[in-house]
């Protein structure tokens, strides 16, 4: 089965091309030999582009490679423009699966003897079909009589199995890529893969994906920007989730939503809001936010609201990349360079040992064109793709969380020119964001981490007096101890030193006995040996 999958890869690959992507400086004899071989895998696409060529191989691969594609999409640190451009074009359709079948694994999951015992009415034809799962509508039974509108999403039958199948030839392929492509350190194959890997597995966990939505829903309760479905947790299983059905406009649909007399600048600048709100006040975003996850509320389009859906993917920050983040959002408003080269080494994204200076320079000249143009022209998500651009030349490692908060804010800053081409993302965000800076420092902060701790320091402060005597009885045992320990380690480099010295002495009386030997010096010879005797059982006894 690997087997042929893998010439099935290859096969299409080939006939696409793609082996064309590859420098011939890179490929060294046997791989052009193996190529020539394969002569009835030629490249049926000569007309089109390399990028699209590519794309298309994805598309015809199948559902996970698909979805790679457009993770790679977002990693236009890695890839030529028009080859991320192409892949960001994707699209995660597929046929569906039978309804019959969908009804009868929902049952399974449920146990349910049959679909009506919980649903008053199902519909075998589904809503919407993608690689991992397929969605149903559904009428649910609630305990109190009524009744209410939902949607059933199930995960694909064994398509666990064929994910697995596909995730290890990613990684044969990535290890030969590391391994052998001259380029393949930088390119880093094997962290692409596995953080795929992550991300695609997350997503075969619908009980996962129930309480993301479950905790974005709780962090914009009664918010006028965006309204996440509720979650039925209790008929929710591992490849089954209820949510409630919402009949909201897609946000791609600008004449609709035109249509309906939306108020489009308040909607562009509230999406601006909403994603960072969710980085920098929850610390826990929504990281999937194409535009077929978004819709928009059909009630008061004065004041518009989001809907989301598909929770599956989030992304998180810790307190410390948190705050690096927001200081070097404003560091680049205030064209600070030197402060964002020097976030970046407090941060521990780029090594130690970088030059601030030079990296501050390389900072400098990839930004400065930029902010030539005027502010509502500049792309906020590419001003960050070219920090992690540059950085990536002074070995900044791979930020998994980074890197689902630069695809999710080229999502949201796209959409957001889309319902509203003048939008000033520059001009929404920095207020944000300086205002989020000085609530972290200052006497404020300083109050509020004290209110905090205070429950854990009062609970701490009757144990202080016995963890005092404690400590002061305990101090001059454990310094003896320590102090032990240093004089058996010293004594062990000893004796180690001791011992490389007697084997070197040893090695170097063979060599001599042999070259003595070699020259008739009997006698030298055996003195030699003897020493070289020894000196050998000397370290073999030491």
């Amino acid at each position: 089965m690997r087997v042929s999958r893998f010439y099935q890869i290859q096969k299409t690959l080939l006939q696409y091309g793609l082996d064309e992507l590859i420098p011939s400086h890179w490929q060294p004899w046997y791989a052009r030999w193996a190529r020539r071989s394969l002569f009835w895998l030629r490249n049926r696409y000569p007309q089109h582009s390399a990028a699209l060529r590519l794309r298309l191989a994805l598309q015809s691969l199948g559902p996970v490679w698909v979805k790679f594609g457009q993770m790679l999409s977002t990693r236009r640190d890695l890839l030529p423009a028009d080859i991320a451009n192409e892949l960001a074009q994707l699209q995660d359709k597929v046929a569906p699966f039978p309804g019959e079948q969908a009804q009868k694994l929902i049952e399974q999951a449920l146990e349910l003897s049959d679909i009506s015992q919980l649903f008053e009415a199902f519909e075998l034809k589904p809503l919407a079909s993608a690689s991992i799962a397929q969605v149903h509508t559904a009428v649910l039974q609630l305990a109190d009589g009524s009744s209410a509108d939902v949607v059933i999403k199930v995960i694909r039958p064994d398509i666990r199995k064929q994910i697995l199948a596909d995730l290890a030839l990613m990684d044969t392929v990535a290890e030969f890529a590391a391994r052998f492509l001259p380029d393949g350190k930088r390119l880093r194959p094997r962290e692409v893969v596995s953080e795929y890997r992550k991300t695609i597995l997350d997503e075969l966990d619908l009980n996962r994906e129930a309480a993301n939505a479950i905790q974005l829903r709780r962090n914009f309760e009664h918010s006028d920007s965006l309204y996440i479905p509720y979650v039925y947790s209790d008929h929710c299983r591992h490849n089954v989730m209820v949510m409630e059905r919402i009949y909201g406009i897609p946000v791609s649909d600008i004449a609709a939503l035109h249509a309906q007399g939306t108020d489009m600048a308040l909607l562009a600048q509230r999406g601006v809001e909403v994603f960072f709100t969710q980085v920098f006040r929850d610390s826990f975003f929504h990281a999937d936010m194409h535009p077929g996850n978004i819709f928009v509320s059909r009630e008061h389009p004065d004041n518009p609201k989001y809907i989301g859906i598909d929770c599956g993917i989030v992304g998180t920050l810790n307190p410390e990349d948190k705050r690096y983040l927001a200081e070097n959002f404003v560091a680049f408003f205030n064209r600070d360079y030197r402060k964002v080269a020097q976030l970046h080494l407090d941060s521990g994204w780029v090594p130690a040992h970088t030059n601030v200076e030079e990296f501050e320079s390389a900072i400098r000249t990839v930004c400065e064109p930029i902010f030539q143009k005027p502010l509502a022209e500049i792309s906020f998500g590419h001003v960050l793709l070219n920090l992690f651009s540059t950085a990536r030349r002074f070995d900044m490692q791979v930020q998994p969380q980074l890197v689902l908060l630069q695809k999710t804010l080229l999502y949201i800053e796209g959409l957001g020119r889309q319902l509203y081409p003048q939008l000033d993302l520059w001009k929404t965000a920095k207020p944000f964001l300086e205002t989020w800076v000085k609530d972290q420092v200052g006497l404020p902060a300083l109050w509020r981490q004290i209110k905090e701790n205070l429950p854990f320091w009062a609970e701490k402060m009757p144990q202080m007096p016995n963890l005092l005597h404690r400590y002061l009885e305990q101090g001059p045992r454990q310094q003896a101890l320590l102090l032990a320990q240093l004089s058996q380690l010293q004594q062990q480099h000893q004796r180690a030193s001791r011992r490389i010295t007697e084997a070197l002495l040893a090695g170097a009386g063979a060599i001599s006995a042999s070259v003595a030997f070699g020259f008739g010096a009997t006698l030298l010879a055996t003195a030699l040996a003897a020493g070289t005797i020894f000196f050998t059982l000397k370290a073999l006894l030491s």
